[in-house]
């Protein structure tokens, strides 16, 4: 049995699609799971609550967390330690494996234009640190020999399906294809990596059954050469049919769409990874796995296809 603990989300379906190729036995957990493959089981489940996580857990040989609690460092600050907490002890207890589906916000903001999985740790965010703490606990049991565990980290992530999930959706899609301005934090001209939310399940699956995997960091396979924020916008724009028209927002700016867009509040403290070059290195995974990442038009391209009707000008 392989778990995906948080089926619901962009990754966690995904993740089960994937899963599919290499298990019948796939196990959905949330508080309102629906079966993704014919012959997926369903359990409902409160992640917050010690027993849950541990009924959860029982009988799976890898568990996959996918889970994603609300944007907010309040909220992450409550549940994530807790919940890794409680998702640690199951997995020791039952021998299980387990694959933390990851982001970066706990790396150095000065070591972005490259990242790899030896950048250094320095959060400047207060969901950094917390990203950083749930990483370090996993971490720790893995050197103790208690945990067998891998960890798989991915970039700012884009894809079909997630428009409120996604920053570049909010701040780019969603407004162009409603004849808006995008919405462009940053500097214009910085490159930014952005993960296609498929090529980083079918990863994670292949990690979760690669034994030789386990007990390591692994960059998720993002395409290389990113665009800069403003060649994002005019490649969507293109794609959409409609001009690339954009607007940059400054912090205060940013600030007050938050009122009206939650995740725009919580990308205040973010707006570093979009004042400067953010490049993603996904080497050792392509490498490893011989796997190629979708090219960004491509990806654009689903996505405005899966998501939005192309319109005229």
């Amino acid at each position: 049995m392989q778990t995906i603990l948080g089926s619901g989300g962009a990754i966690g379906t995904e993740l089960a699609k994937a899963l599919k190729e290499f298990t019948d036995k796939i196990r959905l957990v949330s508080r309102n799971p629906v079966k993704v493959n014919t012959n997926d089981e369903l359990m409902q489940a409160d992640l917050l609550i010690t027993e849950d996580v541990r009924k959860a857990v029982k009988g799976s040989s890898v568990v996959y967390i996918t889970v994603g609690f609300p944007y907010s460092a309040k909220v992450w600050k409550q549940c994530w330690p807790k919940f890794i907490a409680d998702v640690i002890s199951a997995c020791e207890e039952y021998n299980s494996r387990l694959v933390f589906f990851d982001n970066i916000y706990m790396y150095d903001p000065n070591y972005l234009n490259g990242m790899t999985e030896e950048t250094p740790i320095n959060p400047s965010s207060k969901k950094g640190r917390i990203r950083a703490e749930i990483a370090q606990m996993i971490l720790d049991e893995i050197k103790a020999g208690k945990l067998t565990a891998l960890i798989a980290r991915s970039a700012d992530f884009y894809g079909p399906g997630i428009k409120n999930n996604s920053v570049l959706n909010e701040t780019v899609f969603k407004p162009l294809s409603s004849g808006k301005k995008a919405n462009l934090m940053g500097s214009p001209d910085c490159k930014h990596s952005y993960t296609f939310t498929p090529d980083a399940a079918w990863a994670t699956a292949i990690l979760g059954n690669t034994d030789d995997a386990f007990n390591q960091v692994w960059h998720l396979p993002t395409a290389e050469n990113p665009f800069t924020l403003k060649e994002w916008i005019g490649h969507i724009a293109l794609e959409l049919n409609v001009k690339p028209k954009f607007r940059t927002i400054p912090k205060f700016l940013v600030q007050i769409m938050g009122l009206f867009i939650p995740i725009m509040k919580e990308m205040v403290e973010m707006l570093y990874q979009y004042d400067r070059d953010y490049i993603f290195n996904s080497s050792k995974f392509e490498q490893r796995f011989e796997f190629t990442p979708l090219p960004y038009l491509d990806g654009i391209a689903e996505i405005v296809k899966a998501d939005y009707k192309a319109t005229s000008e």
